[in-house]
């Protein structure tokens, strides 16, 4: 059976937006009647993530349950959020609410686990996610060896993150710092990198610096379509 799918989405809106635009993309869809019924809600009222969890910023967890039960209200059976760093308060959020909210992290972790066996990844995401440990415990579960960015090169991720994407900033002049950090920390033994913000896939895609990426937006796509009862595209897994 065919279930109702809702995005918690506005953390941040091109975030969102990328992660709806990946499963129509992905959905084995003749017409519009073949692709999921989709409710969003681009609640952009969230307070930072990221703020809250390193130097005692406002809750963001009341206006995400503002937004899932609204999602809920609106006949949603499943949700997904396109926010890693909110995948700290998802405990709690499901704690509160009834339908099943699909965990990125853990399906990110399983991915990398299935198309790397035996390689290194990096995890490329905000200091917030980094500090709460979420994706090391996810990777540590699926047996995946990582390495985690130093101070400093989790503060060009922030740059690239929150100066950049969130700022709506051209992406193009970034292409040389993105390019430095990847190969920066395949010295350190990074065999792969993990896009664990969900504001990097959209960066990466523009620039085209080589990878291999393991897209965690693109994994969450496909977990909700399958999750929802519909059929990827060919070639997709």
């Amino acid at each position: 059976m065919k279930k109702r799918l809702g995005i918690l989405g506005g953390m941040g809106p091109m975030a969102t937006a990328d992660l709806y635009r990946k499963i129509v993309e992905l959905t084995d869809a003749d017409n519009d009647n073949g692709h999921i019924r989709t409710i969003i809600d681009s609640n952009t009222a969230i307070p930072d993530r990221t703020g809250a969890i390193l130097s005692g910023g406002a809750d963001p967890l009341p206006e995400m349950l503002s937004a899932a039960k609204n999602l809920i209200s609106c006949g949603a059976e499943c949700i997904i959020m396109p926010c890693n760093t909110a995948h700290f308060f998802l405990p709690e959020l499901q704690r509160q609410i009834s339908v099943p909210v699909l965990d990125m992290t853990k399906i990110a972790a399983q991915t990398c686990a299935e198309l790397y066996p035996g390689k290194t990844a990096a995890i490329l995401a905000t200091r917030g996610t980094l500090a709460t440990g979420v994706y090391a415990r996810a990777l540590d579960e699926c047996g995946v060896s990582y390495i985690v960015p130093d101070d400093e090169e989790q503060g060009i991720l922030m740059h690239l993150i929150y100066d950049v994407v969130k700022a709506s900033k051209p992406l193009t002049p970034e292409k040389e710092l993105w390019k430095s950090l990847l190969d920066g920390l395949r010295e350190k033994g990074a065999d792969y990198f993990l896009l664990a913000c969900t504001e990097l896939p959209i960066l990466s895609g523009y620039l085209a610096v080589p990878g291999p990426f393991v897209d965690c937006t693109e994994e969450l796509a496909k977990a909700a379509i399958k999750y929802c009862g519909y059929k990827l595209k060919e070639g997709c897994w």
